[in-house]
């Protein structure tokens, strides 16, 4: 592992300690900000950090963001999509009790796309729908906005706010608004045991790290 990813995993573990106990690690919240921005593409922050998602699309087109490697599952658009809809429907629903950016913005219209849920249990024939037919360049303004918003609400979160449990009510709105298939339940039933804390680990700083590793394994196999 080259050092900028050995740093955030450093990094990922004190914020894993610093979320355990928050009333006596007030630096969770710079910790968080710096790990979410370097998951992120710097022009979702500005933050003047390394960028794991700068690296990953550096060098690619629309036509390799679609493509993928030969006996692959996903595509890097695929990827980003995913990233940016799990993150969009925890930060916002789960975390905030409100409406995730993807209704409130009209961003299905922007993408050009029906298809709403998150993507997980997502079959081959639709990942690859929605590969070719997403709108990259709203794709890419999708997951900045997404961002922003997400570092807008754990700002504004409190240490005993962040030792909540997930409100049972917010999962059931993720099936109202179709975010998640029938198939992906035990994703729900996942969130649905985690503290506000919890989410903040797994899925908008843990989960992109792990899905980024992913797009420049298929950044490589593209040749790219």
């Amino acid at each position: 592992m080259d050092p900028n990813r050995a740093s955030w995993n450093h990094q990922q573990h004190l914020l894993q300690r610093a979320l355990s106990v928050p009333e006596k690690h007030p630096e969770y919240l710079s910790l968080f900000l710096s790990q979410h921005a370097q998951v992120h593409s710097s022009k979702m922050s500005y933050a003047g950090k390394w960028s794991f998602e700068d690296e990953v699309l550096n060098g690619m087109d629309d036509s390799s963001l679609r493509s993928f490697p030969p006996d692959g599952e996903h595509s890097i658009a695929w990827i980003l999509w995913h990233l940016a809809r799990v993150e969009d429907v925890t930060m916002n629903i789960l975390v905030a009790g409100g409406e995730q950016l993807l209704e409130r913005e009209g961003w299905l219209d922007k993408m050009g796309t029906n298809i709403k849920d998150t993507g997980n249990a997502a079959n081959m024939e639709k990942i690859a729908r929605l590969s070719q037919t997403l709108d990259i360049d709203n794709l890419m303004a999708y997951r900045i906005a997404v961002g922003q918003r997400t570092r807008q609400i754990v700002s504004q979160l409190t240490p005993n706010e962040l030792r909540q449990k997930v409100h049972p009510d917010s999962i059931i709105q993720i099936r109202l608004t179709g975010s998640m298939v029938a198939g992906a339940s035990d994703i729900l039933d996942y969130w649905s045991k985690r503290t506000i804390a919890g989410l903040l680990l797994m899925p908008p700083t843990r989960h992109c790290f792990l899905h980024l590793n992913e797009a420049l394994r298929i950044k490589r196999a593209l040749k790219i």
